[in-house]
């Protein structure tokens, strides 16, 4: 790891970088223990504002990220974690915290399961789903061919609801169709 100088000991802010992607997964704050720590141990340690104490990212979630590089930008008031995450950044689930909200407010409800939800109920039912997707996809192409511009954008909600509640069934997320794309159509 390159090393990363502070330049005063308060807070600061730490940008994390997926190594292999280069996508941000999330912004923490480091003090100088947590840089310490997270040069000595090769993963991310952060200093929690809101508990006021250093945590280790993923000590309960089991989501850590492996350090690759550490640097520091040009005033030294800003670091770069670029990382090779363990599972996803976000608490919500999401693989970054900076995902779309309704990809991350999915993945909130598959993690915490409330009773009654309908985003529960299609993600136990991948084939469920994937009707629903069939369905508002027709919706939404009906639109597009003859009905007015707020009926479209209407029938194109429910076809990306449903279409991420799709791929969160089935283990996926939006940084996988990303991927696609970025591969279908060259630099």
């Amino acid at each position: 790891m390159a090393p990363a100088k502070l330049t005063r000991s308060d807070l600061t802010p730490a940008i994390v970088q997926d190594a292999d992607t280069n996508r941000v997964l999330m912004l923490a704050w480091m003090d100088e223990e947590a840089l310490g720590l997270t040069r000595a141990t090769g993963e991310a340690w952060f200093w929690s504002r809101s508990r006021r104490r250093l945590w280790r990212k993923g000590e309960t979630s089991g989501n850590t990220l492996a350090v690759e590089e550490l640097r520091d930008d040009c005033d030294g008031d800003a670091i770069l974690l670029r990382v090779r995450p363990a599972g996803p950044t976000c608490h919500t689930g999401a693989a970054s915290c900076f995902a779309p909200w309704l990809w991350r407010r999915i993945k909130e409800r598959q993690r915490r399961r409330p009773e009654g939800s309908y985003v529960v109920s299609l993600l136990d039912d991948p084939a469920r789903a994937a009707r629903k997707v069939g369905e508002e996809g027709l919706e939404a192409a009906l639109a597009g061919a003859g009905e007015s511009d707020e009926r479209l954008v209407e029938e194109a909600a429910d076809l990306q609801f449903h279409l991420y509640v799709l791929l969160a069934a089935r283990g996926l997320g939006p940084e996988d169709v990303e991927a696609e794309l970025a591969r279908r159509v060259p630099g």
